[in-house]
């Protein structure tokens, strides 16, 4: 990626119009829009976990064997770590709805290509062209998901779009009942017909995503201001005339300096440097839910086989009822991310499916209860964990600036996935074909050691983004210095409360005392424009008061930064939020203007004292 060029400054309100919108039809068509493909992923990928038995078998077509399939997993897994990298740098670059389109047709082209499977490498090569397609949804889709939907709900929306793959886990293995049924269907191809419905499924969800607009936020920073507005618009008079009630106005206002492209250094400088603390806990959460996913979801199949002696035609029931334990989590749980809080949820998540990963460890290896029992705790361990791994997502798309949150549900998907997903289905899939309980128990503690790891992570370096807008929790790469400096990421919990602060004081600052603010005189060694208060009974708003400040600042210096601007005034005596909408006024007013390099001085013709 080039670097980026600006093409000017802007001030908007997309962000507050956004997310001050009620739930409408809008939602709604961006919930099945965006949410539909994980259904069909849930599909796709679990198709291959109940047929896996099936492949095995002589007279499949194919014939793998029990090694085989966990290599064809990993192959899945690389693909879709290689395509979210690939994928998701176009997406911050080229927007969010050029790539969700473009995706969902390499998914589904690679997935009709994996039902005509004649071989394993021809097998391995169209489940890693299938990998590749659904690695660039992850990016694209949760971006979208994050930048469209109000705040207030973000999260159980994020959680439950992402947890209905599981519902299309359960379709999948319903399904293939009937699929794998061989008096019915012949024994090569029954599997066939699986994938092909799949990709029958995935062109309904791509007539429905035309629907869904390109992403406001994206257009904005991007130079593209006038169609972000027209969007916006359109959304507003939509709610309006569905609600028949006029919408309440927007609180906050976001200054940015457009580019055309943000350059990859930037952006990786940003994402992996300015936020250490925010990368190790997206690493720890990915990498513990991969491990753990996709160890059992490419797997279990051949587990059930070769230590409960389950049928390969019987396998999809097992598979139905634990996708429904893994759909159950974030439908149930999904509301309580937003109201008892991320931190305390994603921590309970992670650290309860580990601890109950061990006792199913026990189980396993014990041999008690067989095979239902086994699966009722494997429900449970899953039901909790699969909120955790949903909101791995959102976490990582919710705490990077917004010109870099693609790419770091790419990076933290394919990194994580990388040392998770490869490793679990490799490891898990040559244990299991040496048919040895003990080793193949070692691998469900190694799980439950990632997924406990995840959860103490998060409860060390968790960011409390439970209602925030996204631009609070990680200020744009391109915002402008009057909205003030992003700081370091240095103290997550102090970042937090901060914010909350800021937020009590501004909506408290109408009813402060006058006297607090306008204590005569500047602040002991305050060099620069400073007027005295009014006089005792002269009607001066305290807005007008801050505004002739500026004004004054102005007309006796050159043009100057924000910051400097700041510092010449005593802004930093006005309460919170007083310096930045008293510029925005003066602006509005033609008092001051915009100089070039981010400048402020006075309007064009206007004398300089």
């Amino acid at each position: 990626m080039s670097s980026g060029v600006e093409t000017g400054t802007i001030t908007t309100q997309v962000p507050g119009r956004l997310d001050r919108l009620p739930w409408s039809r809008f939602h709604w068509r961006v919930v099945l829009g965006l949410g539909g493909v994980w259904i069909l992923d849930g599909l796709e990928v679990t198709m291959v976990g109940n047929v896996a038995s099936r492949l095995t078998e002589s007279g499949s077509g194919i014939e793998l064997t029990a090694g085989e399939v966990g290599i064809a997993a990993a192959v899945y897994i690389t693909g879709a770590c290689l395509g979210a990298l690939f994928f998701g740098q176009l997406t911050d670059r080229l927007g969010r709805k050029k790539l969700f389109l473009l995706t969902l047709a390499v998914y589904l082209a690679a997935t009709v290509a994996t039902a005509f499977a004649f071989a394993p490498w021809y097998f391995y090569l169209a489940r890693f062209f299938t990998g590749a397609g659904i690695g660039g949804e992850y990016a694209a889709i949760n971006s979208a998901i994050d930048e469209l939907i109000p705040a207030r709900v973000r999260g159980r929306v994020d959680l439950i779009i992402n947890g209905s793959y599981w519902l299309g886990a359960a379709g999948g293995a319903v399904g293939a009942l009937l699929l794998l049924n061989t008096s019915i269907f012949p024994a090569d191809i029954g599997w066939r017909i699986a994938f092909g419905i799949g990709a029958i499924f995935g062109l309904v969800v791509l007539l429905v995503r035309r629907n869904v607009p390109e992403s406001p936020r994206w257009l904005f920073i991007h130079g593209r201001e006038d169609e972000a507005e027209r969007i916006v618009g359109e959304i507003e008079r939509e709610v309006e005339r569905e609600t028949g009630q006029s919408l309440p106005d927007p609180e906050g206002s976001l200054t940015v300096r457009q580019r055309t492209a943000i350059s990859f250094r930037e952006i990786a400088k940003v994402a992996f440097t300015k936020y250490p603390r925010r990368a190790v806990l997206g690493l720890a959460l990915f990498i513990g839910q991969a491990f753990l996913y996709n160890a059992f979801t490419f797997n279990l199949g051949t587990l059930l086989s070769n230590f409960f002696d389950v049928a390969s035609g019987s396998v999809p029931i097992f598979y139905a009822v634990w996708a429904l334990s893994n759909f159950a989590g974030p439908i149930l749980l999904g509301r309580l991310f937003d109201t008892v809080g991320r931190k305390p949820m994603i921590a309970l998540a992670y650290l309860g499916s580990s601890a109950v990963a061990v006792g199913l460890t026990g189980l396993f290896v014990a041999e008690t209860g067989g095979v239902w029992l086994f699966m009722l705790v494997l429900g449970v361990c899953f039901f909790l964990a699969s909120s955790g791994a949903s909101a791995a997502y959102l976490t990582v798309s919710e705490i990077f600036p917004m010109e870099t949150r693609a790419l770091a549900i790419a990076f933290f998907y394919a990194v994580g996935t990388a040392v998770g997903g490869i490793t679990g289905p490799l490891l898990f899939g040559q244990l299991i074909e040496s048919g040895d309980r003990g080793l193949v128990a070692v691998s469900f503690l190694i799980g439950a050691a990632v997924m406990a790891v995840g959860g103490v992570v998060e409860l060390v370096f968790g960011v409390k983004a439970e209602g925030q807008k996204l631009e609070d929790l990680a200020m744009p790469l391109t915002a402008d210095d009057e909205t003030g400096e992003q700081e370091p990421d240095a103290d997550e919990e102090r970042r937090a409360r901060q914010a909350r602060i800021a937020e009590r004081t501004r909506r408290q600052r109408e009813q402060q005392s006058r006297a607090r603010r306008y204590r005569p005189g500047p602040p002991p060694g305050w060099q620069g424009a400073w007027r005295e208060p009014p006089a005792p009974g002269v009607p001066e708003s305290a807005l007008d008061h801050e505004i002739d400040s500026i004004e004054r600042a102005v007309r006796e210096n050159e043009p100057m930064t924000a910051r400097e601007l700041h510092r010449a005034v005593g802004a930093r005596y006005w309460g919170p939020g007083e310096f930045r909408k008293a510029v925005r006024e003066a602006l509005a007013e033609n008092r001051i203007a915009r100089h070039p390099r981010g400048r402020i001085g006075l309007p064009p013709g206007a004398q300089q004292q």
